[in-house]
């Protein structure tokens, strides 16, 4: 009895603190965003960020990019700087024929958390990334962007 009184009890604990969100779409892809964010679209590039401006995720996209596959990887290393090997980004088959490319930074200056995917398929290039101060990038804040970030869906 006292274990399904704590699960209930559970249950409806985080049915009531549970985020509310609405749908950012464009033609090419859709994400959903936690209600009281707000995005930003500055020449085809899209920043969601809390209002607090801790950090933000950003989405740009590519068409009639002739970037081969093999450079992927380097590209994504590029973007930060890294002196990583290219072992630390990850790839994997995705949705719709697309290869996903998964990189996570810490840029040691800044003191912001990286964190950043990339789908290639042909000459198209979606490239969505968190990045965030590394003192809130923990519990609430971090679960937020990570919601966000893994809602991103490609249309075509």
């Amino acid at each position: 009895m006292k274990k399904i009184l704590l699960f209930s009890a559970l249950f409806t604990g985080s049915l009531f603190f549970a985020q509310k969100a609405k749908i950012y779409e464009n033609s090419n892809y859709s994400i959903t965003v936690p209600e009281g964010w707000k995005s930003t679209n500055d020449s085809e590039i899209v920043n969601i960020f809390p209002t607090s401006q801790i950090g933000a995720i950003t989405i740009s996209e590519y068409h009639d990019l002739p970037l081969p596959k093999a450079e992927v990887k380097k590209f994504m290393l590029a973007l930060y700087q890294s002196q990583d090997p290219e072992d630390k980004v990850k790839e994997k088959k995705s949705q719709k024929g697309y290869t996903e490319y998964f990189y996570e930074h810490f840029d040691e200056k800044e003191k912001l958390f990286w964190v950043t995917k990339a789908f290639q398929k042909d000459k198209n290039l979606y490239l969505v990334s968190i990045n965030c101060g590394q003192k809130f990038w923990n519990g609430n804040y971090m679960t937020l962007f990570n919601e966000t970030f893994n809602s991103f869906k490609i249309k075509k």
